[in-house]
């Protein structure tokens, strides 16, 4: 996680992070997703490396059509982008979008 401030005085805030959950970011972990995103007063982008989009826009958020494993950067600015980075962080590789992470082969 890295955080700064603009040159405005407005806190940026980034973070990696990767899908863990088997499925992906489907549209229900999606739409989770641009859920927790709008709950703050921060504007929030995600990227796949090849597409930046919106992170409060579900049609936005499913063109990243991110599969397990896929590594997104999310970028907040605003005055709480610290707490919308670390919050969508735990919701992404904590909580997994309460899906269960891939099936162990072999068992």
């Amino acid at each position: 996680m890295h955080a700064e401030e603009d040159t405005l005085g407005a806190q940026v805030c980034e973070a990696d992070l990767e899908i863990k959950n088997a499925e992906g970011l489907h549209m229900r972990p999606a739409m989770q997703f641009v859920d927790l995103a709008n709950r703050f007063d921060c504007d929030v982008s995600v990227s796949n490396g090849e597409n930046t989009v919106d992170a409060k826009s579900i049609m936005q958020m499913s063109m990243l059509a991110a599969t397990y494993g896929t590594r997104l950067k999310v970028r907040a600015e605003g005055h709480d982008a610290q707490k919308a980075a670390d919050a969508l962080r735990e919701l992404v590789e904590e909580k997994m979008f309460d899906e269960p992470p891939p099936a162990k082969k072999g068992k």
